[in-house]
């Protein structure tokens, strides 16, 4: 294999700095930081070397990449600009991104079009099965775009995919749903297709959710998670949250209290990276060190499973988390 950096968007060609001057491990500022090491961000703006990796080999990607393209399914790996493509299609896996590729919210933070979304395909349920049955998957993910002009969100829709990959495969299914607006039916819905794991991201802090996610609200998330595993318990429960955004240890903290509180299973905790200038800059980048140590923190506060590293994403090795 050979090395290539992941280019940050933010990059302005310096070089990312260590900081010790704080022996407490909390600036002035109180955004989250690690005794032992900090990297700042204000006019040192490359990735540090943590946050790049080798390329992989072999032909893989382009399977993957080629099948999408004649299934014309679209993912969150490529939408999202998500870091781990390459080494997830060389791997012949991706999470498919089911409603469409254009979403009706402005989340500061993803880089997934927004404006008037297209109509569903009756027959994407069925395109997506047959996806996950020739890249082999026994653990698959399906996510979508916010629509908050349908309806039901889109749940009946996410029914449908479940149904299908099951029918087709027998795979594990895991989802990652919007908010559906707090729509009980809707998530009843999605339930009615019993995935074996329901995915759905708070993100971040309360305090950044209007710049980091817009229309999205704290607590409808936070309630969507605890009514699943009220009315599911037999269900796994997991979420996620994007770092480097300006949280503080304290904050972040509490959002992993709560969602324990609400029964929330399983976490992923990874280093957000902004997709273009235009997006919601990055603060800070944690070292991996400083992911471990919240990992065990998690993990003390009672969840089933953590994954904790600067390149880990919501879906990332998802089923690897299941066997685990």
């Amino acid at each position: 294999m050979h090395s290539l950096p992941i280019l940050d968007p933010d990059s302005d060609g310096t070089r990312a700095s260590e900081v010790s001057d704080d022996p407490g491990g909390q600036s002035n500022t109180g955004v989250l930081t690690h005794p032992a090491r900090r990297s700042s961000i204000p006019g040192n703006r490359r990735l540090p070397s943590w946050l790049k990796r080798a390329l992989p080999r072999g032909n893989g990607n382009y399977f993957t990449h080629d099948l999408l393209r004649e299934l014309r399914l679209e993912t969150v790996c490529e939408n999202a600009r998500c870091p781990n493509r390459p080494e997830c299609y060389s791997r012949r896996t991706a999470t498919f991104m089911i409603l469409g590729n254009v979403c009706t919210r402005p989340c500061g933070f993803c880089s997934v079009p927004r404006g008037q979304p297209e109509h569903l395909e009756a027959d994407e349920p069925e395109r997506v099965a047959e996806a996950a049955l020739r890249l082999g998957l026994r653990h698959v993910v399906i996510t979508s775009v916010t629509r908050d002009d349908l309806s039901d969100g889109g749940a009946d829709h996410f029914y449908h995919c479940i149904q299908a990959v099951r029918a087709k495969t027998g795979a594990v299914v895991e989802v990652l749903t919007p908010d559906f607006l707090g729509d009980t039916k809707a998530i009843d819905r999605v339930l009615e297709a019993r995935p074996e794991v329901y995915n759905h991201n708070m993100e971040t802090v309360p305090r950044l959710y209007k710049k980091v996610r817009g229309r999205a609200d704290y607590q409808r998330s936070l309630h969507l998670l605890g009514y699943v595993k009220r009315q599911a318990s037999s269900i796994t429960t997991k979420s996620g949250l994007m770092l480097g955004l300006g949280e503080t240890t304290e904050e972040l903290l509490g959002v992993l209290a709560d969602l324990r509180e609400v029964g929330c299973d399983m976490l992923t905790l990874g280093q957000y990276l902004a997709p273009t200038l235009k997006h919601v800059p990055v603060v800070r980048y944690l070292p991996p060190e400083e992911f471990d140590s919240l990992a065990v923190l998690a993990r003390a506060l009672g969840f089933s499973h953590v994954v904790s590293g600067p390149f880990v994403r919501s879906s990332y090795h998802a089923g690897e988390m299941i066997t685990k």
